[in-house]
């Protein structure tokens, strides 16, 4: 082989290596344990060892050496930014180019095989992120829960707590939110999942109940309604921002969403909506993985416009 390329997505719960060969060919595939958490004393072991073994399975299915394989270009993409990782990716993987970025970035480049256009990614949290045909990018959003990470999970959790919390305390309207918060966490009130979430429960499980949301809204709850209504807007709103940024009035770009808060039909559905009102450009489904589109970038950072090809399932 002439020149292998390496695009690896390290994420909250997992991390995902892909390699390809100098026609775009995916050869290799791995997968390991998130590797976001580096700050602590043992920081650099639980980096090395994500993406170590990632790295390693993904090069004994491509049958390359991962002791003495040197890439041509390696793309890799951080949820939690790069900065604290960038010196310890160069110090576990060789190659002859390197760029290590954010999640959103190859999200975005995966999203759309590396053509312009913009994502919006609703987790936990939630962000917009952009790039046009001459790449520039820019970003909406992404502020963390304290300040921002409107229509994402955590945010529609918390309004769905304030709602039943406001008629718990009879300042506010009637809603089957208040007994399907409490049943699910056990609590004899939402004051008792208030207290519960100050003591003993992280932003990602709290998130989760977002689908709580989503189940009284298709039972007809109009406050649940309303929260994933407004969600949906909000989010239409990053990707509006984005839209002014990077490209004119009347430019048509696909809006690609990504996410677990788009399992919601009533969320999708307005999100599609506000979309088309706000910009006018059609919403799509990611074409390819976070991990294809960084494997792709590390492609075209060597002057290879390949496209891929034996692309995983797990990677579409």
């Amino acid at each position: 082989m002439t020149r292998a390329y390496l695009g690896v997505d390290g994420g909250q719960s997992s991390t995902v290596a892909l390699i390809a060969d100098e026609t775009g060919r995916i050869i290799g595939r791995g997968s390991g344990g998130p590797c976001n958490h580096v700050g602590s004393s043992e920081g650099r072991t639980r980096f090395f060892s994500a993406i170590g073994a990632c790295l390693a399975e993904a090069c004994r299915c491509a049958s390359l050496d991962f002791q003495s394989v040197i890439f041509a270009t390696a793309c890799l993409g951080f949820s939690g930014g790069a900065e604290d990782k960038d010196s310890y990716a160069r110090e576990l993987i060789r190659s002859q180019r390197y760029k290590i970025t954010h999640d959103a970035e190859i999200a975005l480049i995966g999203a759309h095989a590396a053509a312009a256009g913009i994502i919006v990614i609703a987790g936990t949290g939630s962000i917009a992120f952009g790039r046009n045909a001459v790449g520039r990018t820019a970003r909406a959003g992404g502020w963390g829960y304290v300040l921002g990470d409107e229509g994402g999970g955590f945010d529609i959790a918390r309004q769905a707590l304030r709602a039943a919390l406001q008629y718990e305390e009879g300042w506010g309207p009637e809603t089957s939110l208040h007994n399907l918060l409490t049943g699910a966490l056990g609590a004899s009130s939402a004051n008792g999942v208030l207290h519960r979430f100050y003591a003993d429960i992280s932003r990602t499980r709290f998130a989760t109940l977002a689908r709580i949301v989503d189940q009284a809204a298709a039972c007809g709850d109009p406050i649940a309604i309303s929260i994933l209504t407004d969600a949906g807007d909000e989010l239409a709103r990053y990707a509006e921002g984005v839209h002014r940024n990077l490209f004119g009035e009347a430019e048509m770009v696909s809006v690609a969403r990504v996410g677990g808060v788009f399992r919601s039909e009533t969320l999708c559905e307005r999100f599609g909506h506000a979309v088309q009102k706000r910009i006018g450009c059609p919403v799509t489904v990611p074409m390819f993985s976070p991990a294809a589109g960084a494997l792709l970038e590390a492609m075209r950072l060597d002057g290879n416009m390949s496209s891929l090809s034996n692309v995983p399932e797990s990677e579409k």
